[in-house]
């Protein structure tokens, strides 16, 4: 084969040296590169225009969440068999010209940068395809996906451009890299940006502090919601009120956020909230009273127990009753808080295997704050809200019953009242 290309390069050649003289060189070079190229446009339809098609027209190829869908997505063939082009082009030249030909070395050059430029989207191509595959089959990765294949696609564009230069100057990279050192204070200004988000990211993967899906609240940036995505500079936040927030991935490292994970991965979210009971309502409560809430179901065994126990322990100090200072006594608030202990207790929704306590808070000028504190057994926002405001809305409502008001502060009308009076 290699004496048969000889044989017909001689012979092309000497017809041209017969019939052109001195311009026999350039038109055989015309000659081959218009053979290269009407190949070239051959293989070109023959593969995208027939080979791709076969291919990909597959319900197979169809199927979200497949790999060959994610290919075909990526064009991950497209980019490969430009690559066989390019490579069978660069044989092509190599059989026809021969080391004497000028021309040679440029066209070997061009077709080598083909080959790197496609070869380098061929494997951003299959990351982008690995990513999709990813995302498609969990909806919380573990590890911040995104920011790991762009720092990959980083390193990958850094060295195809030492190697492009090297190509175009002819020279071996490792020349070029012994010159890098010169331009490290450069290249650290300006990938600043990349190099911290890429320690940030690898913080965040190996400590498992963040990953797509989780709530994020971080107020610094105005950001509460959901992590849509974790790239390598920065992370994005769609806030619950449908905002997207951009934070810089080193933040997360640099300031503190909230993580609502925990929260979510329990099943339960915790009510915590207070109630102000004005003071001056709180009293003892007298025989007629706890006879009245003895018929409450969920305080008649507990009011049993603590009138019997009172009365044993009052009548072995024998102290003088009439008197309110002497003696031990049940107070409206402290039935009022068995009561609603026990109320959470027989509620459906709430968790009794954790924290479940009503407590009183520093008093102030504001009244008794008397604050609840459980779990609702959801994550659900619009059932975790339904849950609280139906706990409270029964707390106000049975207030009256235990002889408790609620502090307000005073509204104009209340003191129009009063300047009447």
């Amino acid at each position: 084969m290699e004496n048969y290309r000889e044989l017909m390069t001689h012979k092309l050649m000497e017809f041209l040296a017969t019939h052109s003289g001195s311009y026999a060189e350039a038109l055989f070079l015309i000659i081959v590169l218009a053979w290269v190229t009407v190949c070239a446009a051959i293989l070109h339809f023959i593969f995208h225009k027939i080979l791709i098609r076969f291919l990909t027209n597959s319900q197979l190829s169809d199927r979200e969440g497949s790999w060959l869908n994610a290919f075909k997505k990526n064009k991950i063939l497209h980019y490969l068999l430009l690559i066989v082009q390019a490579a069978i082009v660069q044989i092509q030249l190599n059989a026809w010209l021969g080391p004497e030909s000028i021309a040679l070395k440029p066209l070997n050059s061009i077709t080598e940068l083909f080959i790197l430029f496609f070869g380098l989207k061929s494997v951003f191509a299959l990351l982008n395809s690995f990513q999709s595959i990813m995302h498609s089959r969990s909806s919380k990765l573990n590890i911040p996906i995104r920011g790991a294949i762009q720092t990959a696609k980083l390193i990958l564009s850094v060295l195809a451009g030492l190697i492009a230069v090297s190509i175009v100057l002819g020279k071996s990279i490792v020349v070029l890299l012994s010159g890098i050192g010169a331009l490290s204070a450069v290249l650290m200004l300006v990938f600043k940006d990349p190099i911290l988000g890429l320690a940030a990211g690898i913080q965040l993967s190996v400590n498992d502090m963040l990953m797509v899906g989780d709530w994020l609240e971080m107020p610094k940036y105005n950001a509460d919601g959901e992590v849509e995505d974790i790239g390598l500079t920065t992370v994005k936040v769609q806030n619950w009120d449908k905002t997207i927030t951009t934070i810089p991935t080193y933040a997360l490292i640099s300031d503190s956020f909230k993580n609502w994970r925990g929260m979510s991965d329990s099943g339960v979210r915790r009510i915590k909230r207070s109630l102000l009971i004005n003071t001056p309502s709180i009293r003892f409560l007298d025989e007629e009273d706890i006879k009245k809430l003895k018929k409450s179901n969920l305080l008649s065994s507990y009011l049993e127990n603590k009138t019997e126990v009172l009365q044993k322990e009052n009548q072995k100090i024998q102290t003088d009753m009439t008197s309110k200072t002497n003696g031990k006594r049940i107070t409206n608030i402290g039935v009022f808080r068995k009561y609603l202990v026990s109320y959470l207790k027989a509620h459906p929704r709430t968790r009794k295997d954790m924290t479940l306590m009503v407590r009183q808070l520093e008093p102030s000028n504001k009244g008794l704050p008397l604050e609840i504190y459980t779990y609702a057994n959801t994550t659900v926002w619009t059932e975790y809200e339904d849950i609280q405001s139906d706990i409270f809305d029964h707390i106000f409502a049975v207030l009256g019953e235990f002889d408790l008001v609620s502090h307000e502060s005073p509204i104009g009308a209340d003191l129009k009242q009063l300047r009447s009076h």
